[in-house]
């Protein structure tokens, strides 16, 4: 008998004991390689360097106010990330996690108007099939349709534009220039529709995570996204929350767009789950906006800037660059859906291979040819994540892939340490965890 309100009363779960490198071991002793928890453990489950500097800041203080102290491993943080951010991303807002992060880039963005006074600026866009967290404001930002449902009285009214899939999106003799210009094109209509000195900012993800699986835009497409906000005064936020702090083989996702955000929010891979930390970073311009005009952000958590998170961050971040993690992030992502692709490329059910260095996902369908989804009652999402499991694998399939309530897919994001062993080992299991699920499916 438990007491705890797990996310899913009704499952089963098995306890996790201890960690190895890449693995969880469960308390019967079953090992599972772990390519499957939201992109967090980017170091794997055992890095006795991280560990020693937590013990280090837990020996100093584990715990002082930000309302009355700073601490020095969030001024250190804080320096390490603007070092090395994009443009003038020139300050550090920390926080517990990704939701708390967009839930505070949304009210920064509403405040920085505020101080201009551009009152009238209140409203936001984003995408279909996007996803920003489960706090309110996060989930009214984003567009995963099963999260959003039941609340959706409580949500603001967010206005949603195409998301650049080019799987499924791009028209039959549409080149993807022209596809990705026409799909960052709804912005202007939304602005124009809405009124442009009504709106606030724009927020995505530079690669799509939980809701389309790993989901990289086109040629062109963030260039003309910056152009569209530049033009009409509109602020973009880039949400890197699962995609950023090197999963996609660069720091910051964004990078390899050319493009620079006025707001990114990160957390998940940015203290690698050995303590709970997100971020916020700020342009310099929206920063000396707040302070020139009322002083203060009107917003904050109790445990901004925890000094055990990060020291925790920071060792995680140094040991990366120490160690040349991101050359292995492409690397071993190259090899891994290389290795997909000649087990499972010419799989009837599976459609789409795809992502950037180790954020990988595999849509599944009922016929490849066609791009036909699946049933979605046959849950096979649901059914592959307890293959995979079975095997020894985590991986993390979601289901509404097309629009909320059709298609299926999984992503695949190990840690950064994962040699030639683990990307056979993932390669094998998933590969049978498919082939096991997909014996018996029809189309939707």
């Amino acid at each position: 008998m438990t007491h705890v309100f797990h996310r899913n009363p009704k499952l089963a779960m098995p306890t996790a004991d201890y960690g190895d490198g890449p693995y969880i071991f469960d308390t019967a002793g079953k090992r599972y390689l772990n390519a499957g928890d939201a992109a967090v453990s980017c170091l794997g489950h055992s890095n006795g360097i991280v560990a020693e500097a937590m013990k280090r800041q837990i020996d100093k203080i584990a715990f002082a106010h930000s309302g009355a102290f700073t601490n020095q491993p969030m001024e250190d943080l804080a320096d390490f990330l603007v070092e090395r951010a994009p443009g003038d991303l020139d300050r550090v807002y920390f926080i517990s996690g990704g939701s708390e992060a967009v839930e505070s880039a949304l009210k920064l963005a509403r405040q920085y108007f505020l101080e201009k006074g551009e009152s009238s600026r209140n409203r936001f866009i984003s995408r279909r099939q996007s996803y920003h967290g489960n706090t309110i404001g996060a989930l009214a930002a984003g567009g995963n349709q099963w999260r959003r449902e039941p609340f959706t009285p409580l949500l603001m009214p967010v206005d949603l534009i195409s998301p650049c899939y080019d799987y499924r999106g791009r028209e039959e003799g549409e080149s993807e220039w022209d596809y990705g210009q026409r799909v960052a094109n709804e912005l202007e209509a939304s602005l124009l529709a809405q009124g442009p000195e009504n709106v606030c900012a724009f927020i995505c993800e530079p690669v799509v995570g939980a809701t389309l699986g790993a989901v990289t835009a086109v040629p062109g497409y963030f260039k003309r996204i910056r152009e569209i906000c530049d033009t009409y005064g509109v602020l973009f936020i880039a949400d890197e929350v699962m995609c950023g702090m090197g999963r996609t083989g660069t720091l910051f996702a964004i990078d390899q767009e050319e493009v620079v955000p006025d707001i990114l929010v990160t957390a998940k891979g940015l203290g690698g789950g050995f303590q709970p930390i997100g971020a916020m970073l700020a342009s310099k311009q929206i920063f000396e906006t707040i302070v020139g005009g009322s002083g203060f952000f009107q917003h904050g958590h109790t445990y901004m800037g925890h000094p055990v998170s990060c020291s925790a961050s920071l060792a995680v971040h140094h040991y990366i660059e120490e160690n040349n993690l991101l050359e292995n992030v492409v690397r071993r992502g190259r090899q891994i859906r290389e290795g997909l692709e000649a087990r499972l490329g010419n799989n009837p059910f599976v459609g789409d291979i795809r992502g950037r260095g180790l954020f990988i996902g595999v849509e599944l369908v009922a016929d490849r040819l066609t791009k036909e989804p699946l049933d979605p009652s046959l849950k096979t999402h649901v059914k592959l994540k307890q293959a995979a499991m079975a095997g020894g694998l985590m991986c993390y399939p979601m289901g509404g892939t097309i629009d909320g309530r059709i298609g299926d897919h999984a992503l695949i994001v190990p840690p950064f340490i994962i040699d030639d062993s683990h990307v056979e080992e993932i390669v094998d299991t998933f590969g049978s965890a498919v082939e096991s699920v997909t014996q018996n499916v029809k189309a939707a």
